[in-house]
């Protein structure tokens, strides 16, 4: 318990401030590890990782194809034109890749990990706890699955559209979809945190967090009163996954503002999930944990 205590409340300056470079090195060379082991377990068989490929490629296109045939059947739905639908679900499917791409291996159901005893695993490694948490996760052929249907959706949506696509507008398109990606992490983090003073019951609460926000994403929220629309802006942010920073990118809303909304969120989000996982790291190195799983972790 004094190690767990010493590791959690260490107070030493991060490599990340003093030495940026070395860092980012460091950064580097582990993704590009756990890159290759990502790629090994698909390829250690090869059977089994092309069905798992496939059926993880299957599935998310099912989660958009509803929503797409609604908008093909009646050429739009409400203000949004049958192409701005498109567009918002290649949104939605390419900011849900790279949550796969950055959270594998139960950084996403973070839970998961705390509800489990599993922390003491990152505790233990050499590094800053951040950098376990942003690395550890890191499936970049396995969430290809994802990607690449949801670039393919958002590449068929911009040709039809006709937009005039200049660098800063692509820039902002990748801020936005990171935005959203660290806002469903963020999301996650902040349930997830539950699991460090109810390790059993909230298990699998990040699972239900992020599953709740996937299945709502697909859907144009215009029309909602303004109770329930500032609701699933706020409390349930499912609005900024994909709705309305496709809004903001697509000219819809035309605030000025409007493409920079979704950074701001995800960074307030960002602070509390923060703060409220470190809270929960502070009781964890006074109880630990009483439920141990090996199940579902690498180290």
């Amino acid at each position: 318990m004094e190690d767990r205590r010493s590791r959690i409340e260490e107070r030493d300056p991060p490599s990340s401030i003093l030495y940026p470079l070395s860092s980012i090195r460091r950064l580097l060379r582990l993704w590009k590890l756990y890159a290759l082991m990502d790629f090994m377990l698909i390829a250690a068989d090869l059977k089994l990782g092309l069905t798992y490929y496939l059926s993880d490629a299957i599935l998310n296109i099912a989660a958009v194809t509803g929503m797409l045939l609604l908008a093909e059947r009646f050429a739009g739905i409400g203000a949004w034109t049958h192409d701005q639908i498109i567009f918002m679900l290649g949104y939605a499917t390419v900011a849900n890749g790279i949550v796969n791409l950055l959270g594998g291996y139960n950084v996403m159901m973070i839970s998961r990990r705390v509800g489990r005893g599993q922390l003491d695993h990152t505790l233990a490694q050499p590094q800053p706890i951040w950098m376990a948490l942003l690395t550890e996760g890191f499936m970049p052929f396995s969430s290809s699955a994802v990607l690449i249907p949801g670039i393919g959706l958002l590449a068929w949506a911009l040709g039809r559209l006709g937009l005039a696509i200049a660098p800063g507008w692509l820039a902002l398109l990748a801020l936005n979809l990171l935005a959203s990606a660290a806002i469903v992490l963020a999301f996650s983090f902040i349930w997830g945190s539950l699991a460090f003073w109810a390790p059993r019951a909230a298990e699998e609460i990040s699972s239900s967090t992020v599953n709740m926000l996937s299945q709502l994403k697909v859907f144009p929220l215009d029309g909602l009163g303004p109770l329930l629309l500032g609701g699933l802006l706020t409390f349930l942010p499912v609005g900024f996954i994909a709705w309305y920073p496709s809004r903001a990118l697509l000219g819809i809303d035309p605030s000025p503002w409007g493409g920079w909304l979704t950074p701001l969120m995800a960074l307030l989000l960002a602070l509390l999930a923060a703060g409220v996982f470190h809270k929960g790291m502070l009781h964890y190195a006074r109880t630990g944990s009483q439920h141990y799983s090996g199940f579902g972790h690498r180290s």
